[in-house]
């Protein structure tokens, strides 16, 4: 079992940054891929980004690409997502998710994904 627990959500401006951040523990080891999802009212759960635990390899949704960007701590055993200029759009629940070994072309489905935090509320407004 993975335990995913998610930081760092909040209210802010259109415009303003923010840095979620993800802690992992359990049974680490499973860990291949991490993965940050968000969810608006309404709508279904979409892909925003993903990161290999071992951090050569990223993958960004268009709609954050260059505004978001997603980085690991392996010592801590954390994943960030630090996003910048902020857009009402980007108001959602943003859950991170873990991955065990899998093809990177499945990396945007979240059926890949096996363990899920509790997510953390992000609202932007403007």
């Amino acid at each position: 079992q993975v335990q995913l627990v998610e930081s760092g959500g909040g209210l802010v401006q259109t415009g303003d940054s923010l840095r979620l951040s993800c802690a992992a523990s359990g049974d680490i080891f499973f860990i291949d891929y991490m993965g940050w999802f968000r969810q608006a009212p309404g709508k279904e759960r979409e892909f925003v980004a993903s990161i290999k635990w071992s951090g050569d390899h990223t993958d960004y949704a268009e709609s954050v690409k260059a505004r978001f960007i997603i980085s690991r701590d392996s010592a801590k055993n954390t994943v960030y997502l630090q996003m910048h200029d902020l857009r009402r759009e980007d108001t959602a629940v943003y859950y991170c998710a873990a991955a065990g070994s899998i093809w990177r072309d499945v990396l945007r489905s979240r059926q890949s994904y096996a363990y899920w935090g509790q997510g953390t509320q992000v609202t932007v407004s403007s």
